[in-house]
């Protein structure tokens, strides 16, 4: 996935990422902001997972949005 475009779309971005983690809030995805640090930190933390464990999950995330396009 292309961070850079996801940042420079991020508002049709965002309804994607919220499929995936309906746990994040509209103010989570609003700091976000198309920054994959920031998307591994906000599932870090509202799903109580590891570090390692969130970057897991969005590399999987990637993957599955990378095929779907």
């Amino acid at each position: 996935m292309n961070w850079d475009i996801a940042k420079g779309n991020w508002k049709q971005f965002k309804g994607k990422v919220q499929e995936e983690w309906g746990e994040l809030t509209d103010d989570d995805l609003d700091q976000i902001e198309g920054e994959r640090k920031q998307l591994v930190g906000k599932v870090q933390e509202r799903y109580g997972v590891a570090k390692d464990e969130a970057e897991k999950k969005v590399e999987e995330w990637e993957r599955r949005a990378d095929k779907a396009a």
